[in-house]
């Protein structure tokens, strides 16, 4: 009997009506983001703009990765007559909701061709509206439920989240081969309606103004910059650049890769709905399939072996890429292969990468650690990407992806040299120091 109640206890965690909603938020959350990254990119070379053009539209995207910086401006200001009919946190999120929808709209109306500039600018708004949407669905979550709901909360944003990347990354893909791209974003600016109503049927969680909320501009720099920081240079001393520096050149080259994938299929040949249902839907699943297999291989062996090959695995399927072009002609049995080993790779790294970021945080500073340490994952990567389309075209496709599998070369040799380190973790127990 008891057995019973605990499954539907467990079941009932998820049938709570906000964490319901969490899903709904995380597919809003999930939506924008490949509508201004991958997908972009795939509508801007359909249309023969300039790939050099292209490759610096990675740099829109470090709105995510600078997000930190306006945090306390949405943890703590009260928006003009909104936070009175829908409270804090909803006030926020309708607010970047419909900068989303905006800015999608407005690139729907948009001719890359003739304003590129415009094509910029309207993605930034995106970007921007997107971070600070992930800011305040963050907040909410946190305080809509109690701890022992967080589980929860956290799957139920991560499904809803997926199946945004999903719409707006193979939907996006078939819609623009059987319509046009712009009919496509104006479909994708609708599909934002889902976390509109999300937000207007939630209820506002019960929270205090926050001690963050009444903190100084440089209060606030102490709490959550210079002390997290200060707690990594004082827990691992030496080796704490060192180890810094393992974080920010990790995922170089898979930032570098993804940033001109789709107009490297353009150019191979492929069309749009190939590469809907290869690379996007295909190769989601064999994405899941390394997540799976890199929690198996992490709880199994411990995390040194698995980082390891995650650090070598991620460059190397680069040169996959590269017989790819050397191919030259459209060959769907080898996309699906070359994605397998991305998407595989991607997967596998990904979980032993988080396991390794979070054996680094401290007790005291667990969640803003954690923040700091994946903005630095992903800055460098991001930075690099923008000069990704301009190298393709000085090398060509082949060579291009030869030297950003040799760009991963520092992190595997800095992989190598931090799991010596003797207060590095490798147990299956990864946790704080």
């Amino acid at each position: 009997m008891n057995v019973r109640v605990d499954r539907y206890g467990g079941l009932g965690a998820f049938l709570h009506p906000r964490v319901l909603a969490m899903l709904f938020l995380g597919f809003s959350a999930g939506l924008p983001y490949l509508l201004i990254f991958s997908t972009l990119s795939a509508w801007l070379a359909d249309v023969g703009v300039f790939r050099g053009s292209i490759g610096l539209f990675a740099w829109v995207s470090l709105t995510f990765s600078l997000k930190f910086l306006w945090a306390p401006l949405v943890d703590g200001f009260r928006l003009p007559l909104l936070d009175r009919i829908l409270g804090r946190r909803r006030s926020w999120m309708l607010l970047a909701q419909l900068g989303i929808i905006s800015g999608l709209i407005l690139l729907s109306a948009t001719n890359p061709l003739e304003n590129l500039m415009a094509v910029a600018v309207f993605s930034l708004l995106v970007s921007f509206s997107s971070a600070t949407q992930d800011i305040a669905i963050d907040a909410w979550r946190i305080e809509a439920v109690e701890v022992d709901r967080q589980a929860a909360m956290a799957a139920s944003y991560q499904y809803g989240y997926r199946i945004g990347m999903l719409l707006a990354g193979a939907g996006a893909l078939f819609l623009a081969d059987a319509l046009d791209w712009r009919l496509t974003y104006i479909v994708m600016a609708c599909c934002m309606g889902v976390g509109v109503v999300a937000v207007l049927l939630i209820g506002e969680p019960a929270h205090h103004d926050s001690a963050r909320a009444k903190k100084s501009v440089a209060d606030w720099g102490r709490t959550f910059i210079v002390g997290p920081l200060r707690d990594v240079f004082q827990r691992y001393g030496r080796y704490a650049l060192t180890i810094l520096a393992f974080v920010a050149l990790f995922r170089v080259s898979e930032y570098l890769m993804s940033n001109m994938a789709n107009p490297f299929y353009l150019a191979m040949g492929y069309t749009l709905s190939e590469i809907a249902a290869v690379a996007k839907l295909y190769g989601a699943v064999a994405g899941f399939v390394g997540v799976l297999v890199g929690g198996l291989v992490v709880g199994r062996f411990g995390l040194r072996g698995p980082l390891i090959a995650s650090a070598v695995l991620l460059p190397l399927t680069n040169l996959a890429f590269a017989v790819l072009a050397w191919a030259g002609e459209p060959n769907l049995w080898l996309l699906a292969a070359v994605n397998t080993a991305d998407n595989f790779s991607a997967g596998l790294a990904g979980t032993a990468f988080i396991a390794y970021l979070s054996s680094l945080t401290s007790p005291k500073y667990t969640a803003t650690q954690y923040a700091l340490l994946t903005s630095l994952m992903a800055l460098p990567g991001k930075l690099m990407a923008g000069a990704s389309g301009y190298l393709s075209l000085a090398v060509g496709w082949a060579n291009f992806y030869v030297l950003v599998c040799l760009a991963g070369v520092p992190a595997i040799l800095l992989a190598i040299y931090v799991t010596r380190l003797k207060f590095f973790q490798s147990s299956e127990s990864i946790g704080p120091n």
